[in-house]
């Protein structure tokens, strides 16, 4: 697998998501994902909503190790609106 197939195939699990992710080797990777879903869900439960996309992958190892992070809309363009604050002295 390798990192635009996880994006798809997280984005096609959570229907309206924006994923990215990260990853050379096909097994360890690094996503960011953005998604309405989250609203209202503590970490765990969001991470779990990921998890769940992946369908086992992580499971029968096909995903070795997967870094998260996952946002709302909102907290995601509060971010980037902060990123872009700080690099603006």
């Amino acid at each position: 697998m390798n990192a635009r197939e996880l994006e798809q195939l997280i984005e096609q699990q959570l229907p309206g998501a924006k994923a990215t992710v990260r990853g050379d080797d096909g097994v360890h990777f690094e996503a960011v994902v953005v998604s309405d879903a989250f609203a209202g869900k503590s970490l765990l439960q969001q991470h779990r909503l990921v998890y769940a996309a992946l369908g086992g992958r992580m499971e029968r190892e096909e995903i070795h190790a997967l870094s998260l992070k996952t946002h709302t809309p909102d907290v995601w363009r509060q971010q980037q609106s902060r990123a872009t604050d700080d690099s603006n002295p």
